[in-house]
């Protein structure tokens, strides 16, 4: 947290002065994309995705889903490398094609 130190101003009002804060340097952020799939049924894939990565929606697996199979990719989810790779041999082990690659 920046301390703050009171100082004068020429007409005698008090100014806060912040210190300088640390910058912490995030660390990189990797997109987990999913391919589209002609094999399996969208129910499949989305029923995949809630399982694979808990925190989407029904709604989100949905347009994951329908992006992927609209565009030809669509992006599951963009957090740390760790849980990135995880989650894309997770649904690779589960018939689907999925790749990771840094954020932009």
């Amino acid at each position: 947290m920046a301390e703050e130190t009171p100082t004068r101003s020429p007409g005698g009002a008090a100014v806060l002065d912040k210190a300088p804060e640390r910058v912490r340097k995030r660390s990189p952020r990797y997109k987990v994309l999913l391919h589209n799939d002609p094999v399996n049924s969208m129910e499949y894939v989305m029923a995949t995705l809630r399982q694979v990565v808990p925190q989407l929606s029904e709604q989100d697996a949905m347009a994951v889903m329908l992006e992927a199979h609209n565009t030809g990719i669509g992006l599951v989810i963009v957090c740390d490398i760790e849980p990135a790779e995880f989650y894309c041999e997770t649904l690779k082990s589960k018939g689907l094609t999925s790749t990771i690659e840094p954020e932009d």
